[in-house]
């Protein structure tokens, strides 16, 4: 399957990953549709491509999202609308499953009553746990252990059971950690970029927890070849690099890139999760032998690209003003 000149709607399209959708899409001659409430996504991130998109200022909880549908003949939507910062959702669990949850179903059921042909669900690493094994497959054990984690888990089964109650045709998508340009929250790489900008010194938290981290232009490939399958609907993918680093591992990485020796790291308690997931490792398998994918941008060039765009921008990431 193509996507040339098919309408795309990419939910969140203004965000992190959400933008590094659009230009995937983008390359592959879809008209691309983005909607997004800007709470969190910054229409910086589209600039380079915003005369080539349909932009719609909009909620996934809107009632009339079917509407929007109907009336701009979406074929495929990706939903990555979300709240995904963790730490926020300690202060506001409310907000995080109205807009997880509630806002998925919302989408699910737009999808179904505008007769879209395929959605993606994106979901989260973070709805497995700490590893019980690794690498981690989709058939590993659910244990999430934040409120944000709680409410992807309610999104994901939300749309597993229309899936098999009303034949809704969505694929769950579940993405481990990803960094790049573009950020659009302190997450742990541009924290560490940012505060090295500054001086030899970081300020962290937990330091021996370990992530699995995809570039996000790896990752929107992935997202973009897994809605070609219609054998994808109803099922789980992960989606990874299949290895995982340490935080103190990676400040250590990224101080050897912008060329400090003497870095020095200060564990902070007020930094600290309640809960802490310790360890996240991909097993893409699934999404390989389905779709062929594999991500294609090594971490230490992952990492040299994302700094040299943050030294670009006037070291500044979209979050900060």
């Amino acid at each position: 399957m193509k996507f040339e000149g098919k309408n795309v709607l990419v939910t969140g399209g203004a965000g992190f990953i959400g933008s590094a959708l659009v230009r995937e899409l983008l390359k592959e001659n879809a008209n691309v549709f983005v909607l997004d409430n800007f709470l969190s996504g910054n229409m910086g991130n589209l600039k380079e491509c915003e005369k080539e998109i349909t932009l719609i200022k909009g909620d996934i909880r809107d009632k009339n999202l079917a509407e929007i549908f109907s009336k701009n003949e979406i074929e495929f939507v990706f939903n990555l609308a979300a709240m995904p910062y963790i730490p926020q959702c300690y202060d506001q669990p409310a907000d995080f499953f109205d807009i997880n949850a509630v806002g998925a179903l919302n989408v699910v059921f737009a999808c179904k009553k505008a007769g879209v042909t395929r959605m993606i669900q994106y979901s989260t690493s973070e709805v497995y746990g700490s590893a019980q094994y690794t690498p981690m497959d989709e058939s590993h054990p659910i244990n999430p252990q934040s409120t944000y984690a709680t409410s992807k888990v309610a999104a994901d089964r939300l749309c597993f059971t229309l899936h098999h109650e009303q034949q809704v045709p969505v694929i769950i998508l579940r993405q481990f950690n990803t960094y790049g340009p573009r950020e659009t929250h302190p997450y742990i790489i541009p924290e560490i970029i940012s505060q090295l900008s500054k001086g030899n010194t970081l300020h962290l938290g937990n330091i021996n927890a370990k992530r699995d981290f995809t570039y996000v232009s790896d990752a929107a490939r992935a997202a973009v070849e897994l809605m070609k399958y219609k054998e994808a609907e109803g099922e789980v993918f992960n989606c990874g690099y299949g290895r995982c680093w340490s935080v103190k591992e990676i400040a250590e990485k990224i101080a050897e890139i912008i060329g400090i020796k003497d870095l020095k790291i200060i564990v902070e308690k007020t930094r600290l999760r309640p809960l802490d997931v310790q360890v996240l490792e991909a097993n893409y398998f699934k999404l390989f032998r389905l779709t062929g994918w594999t991500p294609k941008i090594s971490f230490e060039e992952g990492l040299r690209r994302t700094i040299a765009w943050f030294n670009e921008n006037g070291k500044k990431w979209p979050w900060q003003k």
